[in-house]
Protein backbone atom coordinates (compact mmCIF):
# COMPACT_ATOMS: atom_id res chain seq x y z
CA UNK A 1 0.00 0.00 0.00
CA UNK A 2 2.84 2.42 0.83
CA UNK A 3 4.34 1.91 -2.64
CA UNK A 4 0.96 2.52 -4.26
CA UNK A 5 0.55 5.70 -2.22
CA UNK A 6 3.94 6.95 -3.33
CA UNK A 7 3.09 6.24 -6.98
CA UNK A 8 -0.22 8.07 -6.59
CA UNK A 9 1.42 11.14 -5.06
CA UNK A 10 4.12 11.22 -7.73
CA UNK A 11 1.48 10.99 -10.46
CA UNK A 12 -0.45 13.91 -8.91
CA UNK A 13 2.73 15.97 -8.80
CA UNK A 14 3.47 15.08 -12.43
CA UNK A 15 -0.08 16.24 -13.29
CA UNK A 16 0.64 19.67 -11.77
CA UNK A 17 -0.62 19.45 -8.17
CA UNK A 18 1.83 21.01 -5.70
CA UNK A 19 2.45 18.45 -2.94
CA UNK A 20 5.28 18.93 -0.45
CA UNK A 21 7.14 16.21 1.43
CA UNK A 22 5.36 17.23 4.65
CA UNK A 23 1.97 16.91 2.96
CA UNK A 24 2.94 13.47 1.65
CA UNK A 25 3.77 12.44 5.22
CA UNK A 26 0.45 13.84 6.42
CA UNK A 27 -1.31 11.64 3.85
CA UNK A 28 0.55 8.57 5.13
CA UNK A 29 -0.30 9.40 8.74
CA UNK A 30 -3.93 10.00 7.77
CA UNK A 31 -4.23 6.59 6.12
CA UNK A 32 -2.63 4.94 9.17
CA UNK A 33 -5.39 6.53 11.24
CA UNK A 34 -8.47 5.85 9.09
CA UNK A 35 -7.27 2.66 7.39
CA UNK A 36 -8.06 1.49 3.87
CA UNK A 37 -11.07 -0.73 4.56
CA UNK A 38 -13.61 2.06 4.06
CA UNK A 39 -13.07 3.41 0.53
CA UNK A 40 -14.90 6.70 1.13
CA UNK A 41 -12.95 7.49 4.30
CA UNK A 42 -9.71 6.46 2.59
CA UNK A 43 -10.41 8.78 -0.35
CA UNK A 44 -11.45 11.68 1.90
CA UNK A 45 -8.30 11.39 4.00
CA UNK A 46 -6.10 11.52 0.90
CA UNK A 47 -8.00 14.43 -0.58
CA UNK A 48 -7.91 16.44 2.64
CA UNK A 49 -4.14 16.08 2.99
CA UNK A 50 -3.04 16.37 -0.65
CA UNK A 51 -5.40 18.89 -2.28
CA UNK A 52 -5.07 22.53 -1.27
CA UNK A 53 -6.76 24.39 -4.13
CA UNK A 54 -10.21 23.96 -5.61
CA UNK A 55 -8.97 23.70 -9.19
CA UNK A 56 -6.92 20.58 -8.24
CA UNK A 57 -9.93 18.56 -7.04
CA UNK A 58 -10.87 17.37 -10.53
CA UNK A 59 -7.29 16.14 -11.11
CA UNK A 60 -7.39 14.19 -7.84
CA UNK A 61 -10.78 12.68 -8.75
CA UNK A 62 -9.40 11.66 -12.17
CA UNK A 63 -6.32 9.84 -10.85
CA UNK A 64 -7.74 8.27 -7.67
CA UNK A 65 -9.68 5.41 -9.36
CA UNK A 66 -6.69 4.69 -11.59
CA UNK A 67 -4.58 3.78 -8.56
CA UNK A 68 -7.18 2.56 -6.08
CA UNK A 69 -9.99 1.26 -8.27
CA UNK A 70 -11.08 -2.29 -9.01
CA UNK A 71 -10.07 -3.11 -12.57
CA UNK A 72 -12.49 -6.08 -12.81
CA UNK A 73 -15.72 -4.91 -14.47
CA UNK A 74 -19.13 -6.20 -13.32
CA UNK A 75 -20.22 -8.76 -15.92
CA UNK A 76 -23.00 -11.31 -16.25
CA UNK A 77 -22.62 -15.01 -17.11
CA UNK A 78 -25.50 -15.09 -19.56
CA UNK A 79 -26.15 -18.89 -19.61
CA UNK A 80 -26.78 -18.77 -15.85
CA UNK A 81 -29.84 -16.61 -16.57
CA UNK A 82 -31.27 -18.98 -19.21
CA UNK A 83 -33.21 -22.21 -18.96
CA UNK A 84 -31.58 -25.40 -20.32
CA UNK A 85 -33.37 -25.16 -23.67
CA UNK A 86 -32.28 -21.54 -24.18
CA UNK A 87 -28.74 -22.45 -23.15
CA UNK A 88 -28.59 -25.11 -25.83
CA UNK A 89 -30.03 -22.76 -28.44
CA UNK A 90 -27.39 -20.16 -27.54
CA UNK A 91 -24.62 -22.78 -27.81
CA UNK A 92 -25.91 -23.96 -31.19
CA UNK A 93 -26.22 -20.39 -32.49
CA UNK A 94 -22.69 -19.62 -31.38
CA UNK A 95 -21.35 -22.74 -33.13
CA UNK A 96 -23.17 -21.89 -36.35
CA UNK A 97 -21.39 -18.51 -36.55
CA UNK A 98 -17.90 -19.76 -35.98
CA UNK A 99 -17.21 -20.67 -39.58
CA UNK A 100 -17.82 -17.12 -40.76
CA UNK A 101 -16.46 -15.25 -37.73
CA UNK A 102 -13.62 -17.32 -36.39
CA UNK A 103 -11.60 -14.22 -35.47
CA UNK A 104 -14.30 -13.06 -33.04
CA UNK A 105 -14.99 -16.50 -31.58
CA UNK A 106 -13.07 -16.03 -28.34
CA UNK A 107 -14.38 -12.54 -27.72
CA UNK A 108 -18.00 -13.47 -28.34
CA UNK A 109 -17.72 -16.50 -26.05
CA UNK A 110 -16.06 -14.28 -23.45
CA UNK A 111 -18.98 -11.87 -23.64
CA UNK A 112 -21.48 -14.70 -23.24
CA UNK A 113 -19.64 -16.17 -20.25
CA UNK A 114 -19.11 -12.74 -18.67
CA UNK A 115 -15.35 -13.11 -18.27
CA UNK A 116 -13.19 -9.97 -18.04
CA UNK A 117 -9.88 -9.78 -19.88
CA UNK A 118 -7.05 -11.56 -18.11
CA UNK A 119 -3.87 -9.74 -17.24
CA UNK A 120 -2.10 -11.69 -19.96
CA UNK A 121 -4.64 -10.55 -22.56
CA UNK A 122 -4.36 -6.94 -21.43
CA UNK A 123 -0.56 -6.97 -21.52
CA UNK A 124 -0.54 -8.57 -24.97
CA UNK A 125 -2.97 -6.00 -26.41
CA UNK A 126 -1.00 -3.19 -24.75
CA UNK A 127 2.22 -4.33 -26.41
CA UNK A 128 0.52 -4.65 -29.79
CA UNK A 129 -0.95 -1.14 -29.49
CA UNK A 130 2.32 0.48 -28.38
CA UNK A 131 1.11 1.44 -24.91
CA UNK A 132 4.53 0.86 -23.24
CA UNK A 133 5.81 3.85 -25.22
CA UNK A 134 3.10 6.15 -23.83
CA UNK A 135 3.99 8.52 -21.00
CA UNK A 136 1.40 11.33 -20.90
CA UNK A 137 -2.26 11.28 -19.94
CA UNK A 138 -3.35 13.19 -23.05
CA UNK A 139 -2.53 9.99 -25.02
CA UNK A 140 -5.15 7.99 -23.16
CA UNK A 141 -8.00 8.18 -25.66
CA UNK A 142 -5.72 7.33 -28.59
CA UNK A 143 -4.40 4.20 -26.86
CA UNK A 144 -7.94 3.23 -25.79
CA UNK A 145 -9.09 3.26 -29.41
CA UNK A 146 -6.11 1.13 -30.45
CA UNK A 147 -6.70 -1.43 -27.70
CA UNK A 148 -10.42 -1.60 -28.47
CA UNK A 149 -9.47 -2.34 -32.05
CA UNK A 150 -6.94 -4.98 -30.91
CA UNK A 151 -9.60 -6.63 -28.74
CA UNK A 152 -12.18 -6.62 -31.54
CA UNK A 153 -14.73 -4.56 -29.59
CA UNK A 154 -15.24 -2.25 -32.56
CA UNK A 155 -16.27 -5.24 -34.75
CA UNK A 156 -18.22 -7.27 -32.18
CA UNK A 157 -21.53 -5.52 -32.78
CA UNK A 158 -22.06 -7.29 -36.11
CA UNK A 159 -21.32 -10.65 -34.50
CA UNK A 160 -23.87 -9.93 -31.75
CA UNK A 161 -26.57 -9.08 -34.32
CA UNK A 162 -25.91 -12.24 -36.31
CA UNK A 163 -25.99 -14.34 -33.13
CA UNK A 164 -29.33 -12.84 -32.12
CA UNK A 165 -30.76 -13.44 -35.58
CA UNK A 166 -29.72 -17.12 -35.35
CA UNK A 167 -31.57 -17.37 -32.04
CA UNK A 168 -34.70 -15.90 -33.62
CA UNK A 169 -34.45 -18.37 -36.50
CA UNK A 170 -34.21 -21.20 -33.97
CA UNK A 171 -37.49 -20.08 -32.42
CA UNK A 172 -36.35 -18.18 -29.31
CA UNK A 173 -38.89 -15.60 -28.19
CA UNK A 174 -38.24 -11.96 -28.96
CA UNK A 175 -38.34 -11.13 -25.25
CA UNK A 176 -35.56 -13.63 -24.50
CA UNK A 177 -33.52 -12.39 -27.49
CA UNK A 178 -33.74 -8.79 -26.29
CA UNK A 179 -32.77 -9.86 -22.78
CA UNK A 180 -29.66 -11.58 -24.18
CA UNK A 181 -28.89 -8.49 -26.30
CA UNK A 182 -29.00 -6.25 -23.22
CA UNK A 183 -26.67 -8.54 -21.27
CA UNK A 184 -24.23 -8.80 -24.16
CA UNK A 185 -24.15 -5.00 -24.52
CA UNK A 186 -23.56 -4.58 -20.78
CA UNK A 187 -20.70 -7.09 -20.89
CA UNK A 188 -19.18 -5.36 -23.93
CA UNK A 189 -19.37 -2.03 -22.08
CA UNK A 190 -17.71 -3.65 -19.08
CA UNK A 191 -14.81 -4.89 -21.22
CA UNK A 192 -14.43 -1.44 -22.80
CA UNK A 193 -14.28 0.17 -19.35
CA UNK A 194 -11.71 -2.42 -18.27
CA UNK A 195 -9.51 -1.46 -21.22
CA UNK A 196 -9.97 2.23 -20.44
CA UNK A 197 -8.98 1.74 -16.81
CA UNK A 198 -5.99 -0.36 -17.81
CA UNK A 199 -4.73 2.31 -20.21
CA UNK A 200 -5.27 5.10 -17.68
CA UNK A 201 -3.58 3.14 -14.91
CA UNK A 202 -0.60 2.26 -17.13
CA UNK A 203 -0.07 5.87 -18.17
CA UNK A 204 -0.49 7.12 -14.60
CA UNK A 205 2.09 4.63 -13.32
CA UNK A 206 4.49 5.72 -16.05
CA UNK A 207 3.95 9.34 -15.09
CA UNK A 208 4.75 8.41 -11.49
CA UNK A 209 8.08 6.97 -12.59
CA UNK A 210 9.16 10.27 -14.09
CA UNK A 211 10.71 13.09 -12.10
CA UNK A 212 8.13 15.90 -11.94
CA UNK A 213 9.11 18.84 -14.09
CA UNK A 214 8.88 22.29 -12.60
CA UNK A 215 5.99 24.12 -14.16
CA UNK A 216 6.82 27.65 -15.30
CA UNK A 217 5.50 30.50 -13.21
CA UNK A 218 2.17 31.62 -14.70
CA UNK A 219 3.49 35.16 -14.57
CA UNK A 220 6.01 34.15 -17.27
CA UNK A 221 3.80 32.00 -19.54
CA UNK A 222 3.10 33.80 -22.85
CA UNK A 223 -0.55 34.73 -23.28
CA UNK A 224 -0.59 32.77 -26.56
CA UNK A 225 0.30 29.55 -24.71
CA UNK A 226 -2.20 29.75 -21.84
CA UNK A 227 -4.56 26.83 -21.31
CA UNK A 228 -8.02 27.29 -19.84
CA UNK A 229 -6.87 26.18 -16.37
CA UNK A 230 -3.99 28.69 -16.60
CA UNK A 231 -6.41 31.49 -17.49
CA UNK A 232 -8.61 30.67 -14.49
CA UNK A 233 -5.55 30.68 -12.22
CA UNK A 234 -4.46 34.08 -13.56
CA UNK A 235 -7.93 35.48 -13.02
CA UNK A 236 -7.61 34.46 -9.37
CA UNK A 237 -4.10 35.94 -9.20
CA UNK A 238 -5.06 39.33 -10.65
CA UNK A 239 -6.61 40.59 -7.42
CA UNK A 240 -3.53 39.67 -5.36
CA UNK A 241 -1.31 41.24 -7.99
CA UNK A 242 -3.40 44.42 -7.94
CA UNK A 243 -3.11 44.59 -4.15
CA UNK A 244 0.71 44.55 -4.39
CA UNK A 245 0.74 47.21 -7.10
CA UNK A 246 -1.75 49.32 -5.14
CA UNK A 247 0.45 49.28 -2.05
CA UNK A 248 3.49 50.37 -4.03
CA UNK A 249 1.59 53.10 -5.88
CA UNK A 250 0.02 54.41 -2.67
CA UNK A 251 3.43 54.65 -0.99
CA UNK A 252 4.89 56.52 -3.96
CA UNK A 253 1.93 58.90 -4.01
CA UNK A 254 2.23 59.55 -0.28
CA UNK A 255 5.90 60.41 -0.66
CA UNK A 256 5.23 62.56 -3.71
CA UNK A 257 2.51 64.52 -1.95
CA UNK A 258 4.94 65.26 0.87
CA UNK A 259 7.11 66.94 -1.76
CA UNK A 260 10.44 68.72 -1.48
CA UNK A 261 11.13 71.88 0.47
CA UNK A 262 10.31 74.99 -1.62
CA UNK A 263 12.58 77.88 -0.47
CA UNK A 264 10.69 80.53 -2.43
CA UNK A 265 7.34 79.57 -0.89
CA UNK A 266 8.92 79.43 2.57
CA UNK A 267 10.35 82.99 2.31
CA UNK A 268 7.21 84.45 0.77
CA UNK A 269 4.86 82.79 3.27
CA UNK A 270 6.97 83.76 6.30
CA UNK A 271 7.36 87.48 5.48
CA UNK A 272 4.77 88.17 8.20
CA UNK A 273 7.14 86.66 10.72
CA UNK A 274 9.98 88.91 9.68
CA UNK A 275 11.52 86.24 7.45
CA UNK A 276 11.81 83.70 10.26
CA UNK A 277 10.83 80.29 8.69
CA UNK A 278 8.20 79.28 11.20
CA UNK A 279 6.05 77.55 8.56
CA UNK A 280 7.62 75.29 5.93
CA UNK A 281 6.21 74.91 2.42
CA UNK A 282 6.85 72.07 -0.03
CA UNK A 283 6.62 71.34 -3.71
CA UNK A 284 3.61 69.08 -4.29
CA UNK A 285 2.49 67.34 -7.44
CA UNK A 286 -0.45 65.26 -8.54
CA UNK A 287 0.76 61.68 -9.14
CA UNK A 288 -2.53 59.92 -9.80
CA UNK A 289 -2.63 59.38 -13.57
CA UNK A 290 -5.60 60.02 -15.80
CA UNK A 291 -5.87 57.13 -18.22
CA UNK A 292 -7.51 56.48 -21.55
CA UNK A 293 -7.34 52.76 -22.41
CA UNK A 294 -7.86 51.66 -26.02
CA UNK A 295 -7.75 47.85 -26.17
CA UNK A 296 -7.75 45.44 -29.09
CA UNK A 297 -10.14 42.56 -28.21
CA UNK A 298 -9.67 40.51 -31.37
CA UNK A 299 -8.87 36.83 -30.92
CA UNK A 300 -5.09 37.24 -30.68
CA UNK A 301 -5.32 40.00 -28.02
CA UNK A 302 -8.31 38.86 -26.00
CA UNK A 303 -6.59 37.50 -22.88
CA UNK A 304 -4.16 40.41 -22.72
CA UNK A 305 -7.03 42.92 -22.94
CA UNK A 306 -9.01 41.06 -20.28
CA UNK A 307 -6.11 41.06 -17.83
CA UNK A 308 -5.19 44.72 -18.46
CA UNK A 309 -8.75 45.97 -17.97
CA UNK A 310 -9.19 43.88 -14.83
CA UNK A 311 -5.87 45.02 -13.39
CA UNK A 312 -6.37 48.73 -14.08
CA UNK A 313 -9.88 48.81 -12.63
CA UNK A 314 -8.76 46.86 -9.55
CA UNK A 315 -6.37 49.83 -9.08
CA UNK A 316 -9.09 52.46 -9.45
CA UNK A 317 -8.23 54.14 -6.12
CA UNK A 318 -4.70 55.03 -7.28
CA UNK A 319 -5.89 56.33 -10.66
CA UNK A 320 -7.54 59.75 -10.96
CA UNK A 321 -9.81 58.77 -13.85
CA UNK A 322 -10.05 56.00 -16.44
CA UNK A 323 -11.93 56.09 -19.73
CA UNK A 324 -11.88 52.77 -21.57
CA UNK A 325 -12.54 51.69 -25.13
CA UNK A 326 -12.28 48.41 -27.03
CA UNK A 327 -12.07 47.81 -30.74
CA UNK A 328 -11.95 45.17 -33.42
CA UNK A 329 -13.25 46.83 -36.57
CA UNK A 330 -14.54 49.92 -34.74
CA UNK A 331 -14.19 51.48 -31.31
CA UNK A 332 -16.71 51.00 -28.48
CA UNK A 333 -16.88 53.07 -25.26
CA UNK A 334 -17.07 50.66 -22.28
CA UNK A 335 -16.44 53.14 -19.45
CA UNK A 336 -20.04 53.06 -18.19
CA UNK A 337 -19.94 49.27 -17.79
CA UNK A 338 -17.05 49.58 -15.33
CA UNK A 339 -18.82 52.34 -13.40
CA UNK A 340 -21.82 50.09 -12.83
CA UNK A 341 -20.18 46.71 -12.14
CA UNK A 342 -17.23 45.16 -10.35
CA UNK A 343 -14.11 44.76 -12.56
CA UNK A 344 -14.33 41.00 -13.22
CA UNK A 345 -18.05 41.11 -13.92
CA UNK A 346 -17.61 44.15 -16.15
CA UNK A 347 -14.83 42.48 -18.15
CA UNK A 348 -16.98 39.38 -18.71
CA UNK A 349 -19.84 41.54 -19.99
CA UNK A 350 -17.57 43.57 -22.28
CA UNK A 351 -16.02 40.46 -23.84
CA UNK A 352 -19.45 38.84 -24.23
CA UNK A 353 -20.85 41.93 -25.97
CA UNK A 354 -17.80 42.26 -28.22
CA UNK A 355 -17.07 38.72 -29.46
CA UNK A 356 -14.46 37.96 -32.11
CA UNK A 357 -16.09 37.07 -35.38
CA UNK A 358 -15.83 37.28 -39.13
CA UNK A 359 -14.79 40.96 -39.09
CA UNK A 360 -11.12 41.98 -39.31
CA UNK A 361 -9.14 44.27 -37.02
CA UNK A 362 -9.24 47.89 -38.23
CA UNK A 363 -7.58 50.24 -35.75
CA UNK A 364 -7.57 53.07 -38.28
CA UNK A 365 -11.36 53.06 -38.46
CA UNK A 366 -11.53 52.91 -34.64
CA UNK A 367 -9.20 55.92 -34.36
CA UNK A 368 -11.43 57.85 -36.76
CA UNK A 369 -14.43 57.16 -34.53
CA UNK A 370 -12.43 58.17 -31.45
CA UNK A 371 -11.40 61.46 -33.09
CA UNK A 372 -15.00 62.24 -33.99
CA UNK A 373 -16.71 61.27 -30.73
CA UNK A 374 -14.20 61.08 -27.87
CA UNK A 375 -11.16 63.30 -28.52
CA UNK A 376 -12.43 65.72 -25.85
CA UNK A 377 -11.46 63.17 -23.18
CA UNK A 378 -7.79 63.64 -24.01
CA UNK A 379 -6.10 66.52 -22.15
CA UNK A 380 -2.56 67.52 -21.28
CA UNK A 381 -2.84 65.40 -18.10
CA UNK A 382 -4.02 62.23 -19.88
CA UNK A 383 -1.93 59.12 -20.42
CA UNK A 384 -3.22 57.14 -23.39
CA UNK A 385 -2.50 53.40 -23.34
CA UNK A 386 -2.94 51.65 -26.67
CA UNK A 387 -3.08 47.86 -26.24
CA UNK A 388 -2.62 45.97 -29.48
CA UNK A 389 -0.21 44.27 -31.84
CA UNK A 390 -0.53 47.01 -34.48
CA UNK A 391 -1.82 44.53 -37.06
CA UNK A 392 -4.36 46.36 -39.18
CA UNK A 393 -5.25 43.88 -41.95
CA UNK A 394 -3.77 46.27 -44.53
CA UNK A 395 -6.33 48.97 -43.70
CA UNK A 396 -5.43 52.66 -43.40
CA UNK A 397 -3.63 52.97 -40.02
CA UNK A 398 -4.63 56.66 -39.68
CA UNK A 399 -1.25 57.73 -38.42
CA UNK A 400 -2.42 61.36 -38.55
CA UNK A 401 -4.95 60.70 -35.79
CA UNK A 402 -2.40 58.78 -33.70
CA UNK A 403 -0.04 61.76 -33.99
CA UNK A 404 -2.79 64.19 -32.98
CA UNK A 405 -3.64 62.09 -29.92
CA UNK A 406 0.03 62.04 -28.90
CA UNK A 407 0.22 65.86 -29.21
CA UNK A 408 -2.91 66.45 -27.13
CA UNK A 409 -2.09 63.93 -24.38
CA UNK A 410 0.60 64.07 -21.72
CA UNK A 411 1.93 60.91 -23.33
CA UNK A 412 0.80 58.06 -25.57
CA UNK A 413 2.12 54.61 -24.59
CA UNK A 414 1.80 51.36 -26.54
CA UNK A 415 1.43 47.97 -24.86
CA UNK A 416 2.39 45.48 -27.58
CA UNK A 417 2.86 41.69 -27.19
CA UNK A 418 5.10 41.34 -30.26
CA UNK A 419 8.88 41.92 -30.20
CA UNK A 420 10.32 44.70 -32.41
CA UNK A 421 11.63 42.08 -34.83
CA UNK A 422 8.04 41.37 -35.92
CA UNK A 423 7.02 45.00 -36.36
CA UNK A 424 6.35 45.80 -40.00
CA UNK A 425 6.00 42.15 -41.04
CA UNK A 426 2.84 41.11 -42.85
CA UNK A 427 -0.03 43.47 -41.97
CA UNK A 428 1.78 45.00 -38.97
CA UNK A 429 1.81 48.83 -38.78
CA UNK A 430 3.56 48.83 -35.41
CA UNK A 431 6.78 50.16 -36.94
CA UNK A 432 4.81 53.28 -37.94
CA UNK A 433 2.87 53.72 -34.69
CA UNK A 434 5.94 53.34 -32.44
CA UNK A 435 7.76 56.56 -33.53
CA UNK A 436 4.56 58.55 -32.89
CA UNK A 437 4.29 57.33 -29.28
CA UNK A 438 6.24 58.16 -26.14
CA UNK A 439 7.25 54.56 -25.57
CA UNK A 440 6.38 50.91 -26.20
CA UNK A 441 6.18 48.24 -23.51
CA UNK A 442 6.25 44.61 -24.52
CA UNK A 443 3.43 42.74 -22.73
CA UNK A 444 3.60 39.12 -23.87
CA UNK A 445 2.93 37.69 -20.37
CA UNK A 446 1.43 38.73 -17.06
CA UNK A 447 4.76 39.78 -15.49
CA UNK A 448 5.52 42.15 -18.36
CA UNK A 449 1.98 43.50 -18.24
CA UNK A 450 2.17 44.12 -14.48
CA UNK A 451 5.57 45.81 -14.81
CA UNK A 452 4.21 48.06 -17.56
CA UNK A 453 1.20 49.12 -15.47
CA UNK A 454 3.45 49.68 -12.46
CA UNK A 455 5.72 51.91 -14.55
CA UNK A 456 2.74 54.02 -15.63
CA UNK A 457 1.61 54.42 -12.02
CA UNK A 458 5.15 55.28 -10.92
CA UNK A 459 5.19 58.28 -13.23
CA UNK A 460 1.67 59.51 -12.82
Amino acid sequence: MDRRMVQFIRALRAAGIRISLAESQDAMYGIETVGASNRDQFRSALKATLVKEGRDQSTFDYFFPLFFGNNAPPMENIPDNLNPQQQQMLQDALQSLMGNMQALKDLLRQLIEGKPFSQQQLDQMANQSGLPQGSEMYQRQWFERRMNRQAGLQQIQQAIEELLQELRDMGMSEEAVEDIREQLQQNAQGLSEQLSNYVGQSLAERMAEQEPQDKPDLMDVPFTQLGQSDVEAIRDEIRRLAARLRSRASLRQKRANAGKLDPRKVLRHNMRYGGVPLELKYHTRQVKPRLVLICDVSTSMRYCAEFLLTLVYELHDVVARTDSFVFIDDIVDISMTFEEKQPREAVRQVLYENPPGYYSTDLGNGLATFQRDHMGKVTSRTTIIMLGDGRNNYNNPRLDIAAEMARRARRLIWFCPEPPGQWGTGDSDMHQYAPLSNGVYRVSNLRELANAVDAILADG
